[in-house]
């Protein structure tokens, strides 16, 4: 899969993702990008929605945030997030595996999944070592 031509507004909002250390929600955004000429929520919006569209980029539901896809080049289905309710940290897990159960205990029921997001919450290595 070929990079897609992203516009000023898009790459600026997927580099800040890329930059963060954790999720960042629009307005944490907007607020990050405001010397780059963002002065709107919709400006970041308009990004984001193209970004997920794309794939680039996943809404975190749970939070009401986003993060920059850790494997942008795969398109996949299914993403499972780790939410570590100590430090905030999230992690993706992009699995063949995990979409192919998903989509068999779906079918199972007669269900035809599009997609899903599953948001697993717990500790972190780093914090449950501590």
């Amino acid at each position: 899969m070929t990079q897609p031509r992203l516009t000023r507004n898009q790459a600026l909002v997927h580099g800040a993702l890329v930059d963060a250390a954790g999720p960042l929600s629009a307005y944490a955004i907007l607020d990050r990008l405001r010397d780059d000429g963002f002065r709107a929520p919709l400006q970041v919006y308009r990004a984001l929605t193209r970004l997920v569209e794309l794939g680039m980029v996943h809404r975190v539901e749970s939070l009401n945030a986003f993060v920059a896809c850790k494997a942008p080049r795969e398109r996949h289905e299914s993403v499972v997030f780790t939410i570590c309710e100590c430090c905030g940290a999230v992690g993706e897990i992009a699995d063949g595996r995990v979409c192919e159960e998903l989509q068999e205990l779906a079918a199972e029921r007669g269900f035809a999944l599009s997609a899903s997001i599953v948001e697993l919450r717990g500790s972190c290595r780093a914090c449950s070592s501590a």
